[in-house]
């Protein structure tokens, strides 16, 4: 327990997690100190007007360890990488470090459901609440998804359940963080930048189980190597689920376009067909989605009325209009190779495949046979061009970008009807835009005017 009025917090950090820690230390009477390079304008700017009312204090600047004097607890937003200056110096001098998820689950008073994963866990955090809201509960949709934890926890928040979306970022500083259920839907290469190797993701991922005992419930993809192997390694109730595997465990599995669960004996939840989102990934993440619901005790009509109706959520394979028989689809969210690989698998007519952006450390040779059966032509744009362009050397179909507007409009000229004009970039959106939200708001306003121009046209 935290004796909020008399311990000295230190937030790290002024992003959605940093001001979300900072509200929470203020609804319960702290007094934080926070820090930030830059003092930050508009909304944020009058935020922080009130919170020094309510007693907050701020440091802006070049990063100066003397914000730490006095300090007792250093809650580090997830831009701020282990190795900045101020956590370093708050570990020498024995101060506890901690997330701003592990400062909210200290604060919550309801079971929380964490979803992590490389790919999928937005769309399964979202699905999940969404299930539990048709059911009637008071739900908290928050962590990596937009909303921070700390948000939805505290003084004046009365939820039956949070669903939290986590992220290994946030799982860096984790103490006492433990979810009534664990859910992980699978664990590839990415964030390698940050973390180093692909055994220190693993092992971040892990701690989303760490203090979980045999009460607890972790839901785990069964046709994930990763996953599969950390299920040996967890102690708590572990649940499968699977679209492949056909014997015999506790789970939730997709059979012959049946969804069924044997949580508690043999039971027909629903079909494949209710599964409205498209793409194999996104049976997967239905699946997950289900075995959450069923564990708390959903019962199966809702769960089928909630698959029927879910639209799936904005930059994830959204549909975003049919121009003369030709079908746009806004995927800006797949920022790595994983996720177009299920991107270029969800359709059956061929593509036309808008790639590119700034590189992280990508796989793009195991797209190369999906793109010689799904894709029509390839668009390149942004940083990763000319490593695209040496990937993809036998492709005949590829053509080159400078901007948004040039792309679609290229795309646009190269599809024929019945084809899918795919935004689906595998790479960050930072050499063009401030994040994947605006590439994706771009190329939906541009497809837009589109729209409007074929049919004044008309």
């Amino acid at each position: 327990m935290i004796d909020w009025k008399k311990t000295r917090f230190v937030v790290l950090g002024l992003g959605r997690s940093g001001r979300g820690a900072i509200d929470l230390i203020l609804r319960f009477g702290g007094e934080p100190t926070a820090y930030d390079l830059v003092r930050p304008e508009g909304e944020s700017a009058a935020d922080i007007e009130r919170w020094e009312e309510e007693g907050g204090r701020f440091r802006f600047g070049p990063p100066d360890v003397s914000i730490l004097d006095g300090a007792d607890i250093l809650v580090v937003s997830p831009g701020f990488r282990p190795d900045q200056s101020i956590v370093v110096e708050a570990e020498k001098r024995g101060i506890e470090v901690i997330a701003e998820i592990e400062l909210a689950f200290r604060a919550a008073d309801c079971p929380i459901v964490a979803v992590s994963g490389t790919n999928g866990k937005s769309t399964t955090t979202e699905l999940i609440g969404e299930v539990f809201r048709h059911e009637g509960r008071r739900v908290a949709v928050a962590g990596n998804i937009g909303r921070p934890l700390s948000d939805a926890v505290g003084p004046y928040r009365d939820y039956d359940l949070i669903v939290a979306e986590i992220s290994s970022f946030q799982l860096e500083r984790v103490r006492d963080f433990r979810p009534r259920v664990a859910v992980l839907l699978n664990v590839t290469e990415d964030h390698l930048d940050r973390h180093g190797t692909f055994e220190e993701y693993v092992r971040l991922k892990a701690r989303l189980f760490a203090n979980q005992d045999e009460s607890d419930y972790a839901v785990l993809n069964y046709d994930d190597p990763v996953c599969r192997r950390l299920g040996g390694e967890i102690a708590s109730h572990v649940v499968w689920i699977s679209r492949e595997y056909a014997g015999k465990l506790p789970g939730v599995f997709l059979q012959f376009g049946e969804i069924s669960s044997t949580l508690s004996g043999e039971e027909l939840v629903g079909l494949e067909r209710d599964i409205t989102i498209p793409g194999p990934h996104n049976r997967t993440n239905a699946l997950a989605s289900v075995a959450a619901a069923k564990i708390l005790g959903v019962p199966s009509p809702v769960i089928r009325r909630t698959l029927r109706d879910f639209p799936g959520l904005e930059h994830r394979l959204e549909r975003v209009a049919m121009l003369n028989g030709i079908t746009f689809i806004n995927d800006s969210k797949a920022t790595n190779v994983d996720s177009v690989h299920y991107a270029l698998q969800s359709f059956d007519a061929p593509i036309v495949w808008i790639a590119g952006g700034r590189p992280k450390k990508p796989n793009f040779e195991r797209l190369i046979d999906l793109v010689a059966i799904h894709v029509r032509a390839i668009v390149l744009i942004g940083e990763a061009k000319r490593l695209l362009e040496d990937v993809f050397t036998d492709f005949a179909g590829r053509y080159y970008a400078n901007t948004m507007e040039q792309a679609v409009l290229l795309a646009y000229r190269l599809a024929r009807k019945g084809d899918v004009v795919l935004l689906s970039p595998g790479c960050t959106s930072f050499d063009m835009f401030s994040d994947f939200e605006e590439r994706g708001r771009m190329f939906k306003e541009i497809v837009g005017r589109l729209e409007r121009r074929d049919t004044h046209e008309d």
